[in-house]
């Protein structure tokens, strides 16, 4: 298969039938496996990114000072069903820049196939970073995903991810996310993931907040059913003069699932504040019971919730 031919197949896995769909000023990488397929770059992004035997390492920077209007569109993905990618990331947003990168993660034919990614994320002073991560798996759970992130965010810098499961199962899931925080600076880490048949999803996540008026929200919303499985660790620690941050996961449990949450928030300093909230269980009675009066199904009333849960953005202030 030519690059052209593995681009086209990569972007019609996620639903973008037309790989040409992308405007001229919208900058985008591609990786199938461990090789580069595609990149175009637009001004004020770097990259640098090198093929190997065990992976894919890539440098990217945005300089500073400078607002990326659209997002960086990233696709990485292994079309057949097996394989192995492994994704090293160094990322720097250099000061006062703004970026956003929409990243889709595509295995859609997975039987066995590993996909593992570290990555080294500083946001210096100013700056502002969010990656969007949409996930395509197969039907068969045949897909172990394993991301680590360690991440510096400045003085008056924001950094924001989100996780999001949209076709497919599961399969295998397994975060583990750390943030240093500085002065002012703002953490939102958020992860929607629908669990089903022996899948499992395992989510660690830590934010430091070291410096004074830093702010983080860690956010699980998680459905399961069958006999899936999911063990959620969110920790914020509050060093910094009037840190706040909250940490909400809720869960929902349907058949034989099994899920655990264990929020851990810890204060060392009097005038920082830290909340968490957990809620693990089945769906709703009140709201069964209003979509069932509304001519819905059971199952159908279940999956409407299951929907509404994954699909919501949480909101988190800092009030």
């Amino acid at each position: 298969m030519t690059t052209s031919d593995l681009v086209s197949a990569l972007l019609e896995s996620i639903g973008m039938t037309d790989p040409h769909g992308l405007s001229d000023n919208t900058a985008r990488i591609e990786v199938h496996e461990n090789r580069v397929v595609g990149i175009k770059l637009v001004p004020g992004l770097k990259v640098e990114a090198e093929e190997g035997d065990d992976g894919v390492a890539a440098v990217i920077s945005v300089e500073a000072g400078k607002r990326l209007e659209k997002p960086v569109h990233i696709c990485f993905g292994v079309l057949p069903e097996d394989g192995k990618q492994h994704i090293d990331l160094d990322i720097r947003i250099e000061e006062n820049a703004y970026a956003s990168f929409l990243a889709h993660c595509t295995f859609p034919n997975a039987v066995d196939v590993l996909h593992t990614m570290t990555a080294a994320i500083e946001v210096e002073p100013g700056a502002h970073y969010a990656y969007f991560e949409r996930h395509v798996h197969g039907q068969h759970g045949g897909i172990v995903v394993a991301p680590e992130a360690r991440v510096i965010v400045h003085e008056n810098a924001e950094f924001t991810t989100e996780f999001e499961l949209i076709k497919g199962r599961a399969g295998k899931i397994k975060f583990d996310y750390e943030t240093i925080c500085h002065d002012r600076s703002v953490v939102e880490m958020t992860a929607r993931i629908n669990g089903r048949a022996d899948d499992t999803i395992e989510i660690h996540e830590r934010a430091r907040l070291i410096g004074e008026e830093a702010r983080a929200a860690l956010i699980s919303h998680i459905a399961l059913r069958d006999e899936a499985r999911a063990d959620i660790f969110n920790d914020i620690i509050a060093l910094g003069d009037r840190a706040r941050g909250h940490v909400d996961c809720k869960e929902i449990v349907l058949d034989r699932a099994v899920a655990k949450a264990i929020p851990m928030v810890e204060v060392r300093n009097p005038t920082a504040h830290i909340t968490h909230e957990a809620a693990i269980g089945s769906v709703d009675s009140k709201q069964l019971q209003t979509l069932l009066s509304r001519g819905l199904t059971e199952d159908e009333a279940t999956d409407l919730i299951i929907e509404g849960l994954l699909s919501k953005k949480a909101r988190w202030t800092n009030e």
